[in-house]
């Protein structure tokens, strides 16, 4: 299926590079449907653009949490694990979610730590979690 993404341009995307969001992400309900791309030129290989695929209109730039000093871990509830229809947790990755501040100001891109997307990178099924809590374990590195 063919798609016009308002950042990659026109793109033909297989039916096995679609991720599915069942219940949407929050703010955009009715997208369930996204695909991972890589920006030719883009010089840095983790971060991505997670477009819609039903809504090509709607697009993420995400990236992994060890780009950014981060390692995770947290729990999902049994609904989550239901809605990944995750049998093994070797098959879950972890992306969050980046936004660039407006062009020319000095502050650097921030990314949404409170909030990361688990994919069952095999049944190709995603959630966003919402971390509520502070009891989470997020450990930070300083990245030289």
């Amino acid at each position: 299926m063919k798609i016009t993404s308002p950042v990659i341009g026109e793109v033909e995307v297989s039916p096995d590079r679609i991720i599915e969001f069942p219940s949407g992400l929050p703010g955009f309900e009715a997208s369930r449907q996204f695909t991972l791309l890589h920006p030719e030129g883009n010089d840095a290989p983790n971060i991505f653009v997670l477009q819609g695929v039903d809504d090509p209109e709607v697009t993420f730039t995400v990236t992994t949490p060890d780009v950014l000093g981060l390692n995770y871990e947290f729990t999902l509830t049994d609904d989550e694990v239901a809605t990944l229809q995750l049998g093994n947790a070797e098959d879950v990755s972890v992306l969050l979610i980046v936004r660039s501040n407006d062009e020319g100001s000095a502050t650097a891109p921030q990314a949404n730590v409170m909030a990361p997307l688990v994919i069952n990178t095999a049944t190709r099924r995603a959630v966003q979690k919402i971390i509520g809590r502070v009891d989470t374990s997020v450990t930070l590195r300083a990245v030289a």
